[in-house]
């Protein structure tokens, strides 16, 4: 189950190291808990790291108003113009 950790770190502007020191564990560990399956302890410990609630690090960012690129996956947010 691959958490949308590295999302969340890319909004926030830092990086999963970033994240695994204010946790106060090795990059690798880190890894290793959201590439697996984490139990809600450690799900709680990132929520709690990254200031968002557990639901958050399993939910996919549900945006009415963007779309997926076809070409390269990536979400593109239509913003209404003035």
């Amino acid at each position: 189950m691959m958490l949308r950790v590295q999302e969340i770190c890319k909004q926030q502007g830092i990086t999963m190291q970033d994240l695994a020191k204010r946790m106060g564990v090795t990059y690798q560990a880190l890894y290793a808990a959201v590439s697996g399956n984490p139990t809600i302890g450690k799900l709680g410990e990132i929520a709690k790291a990254l200031d968002v609630g557990i639901i958050d690090l399993l939910n996919e960012d549900k945006e009415e108003n963007a779309i997926i690129c076809p070409h390269c996956g990536k979400k593109i947010k239509i913003e209404k113009g003035e």
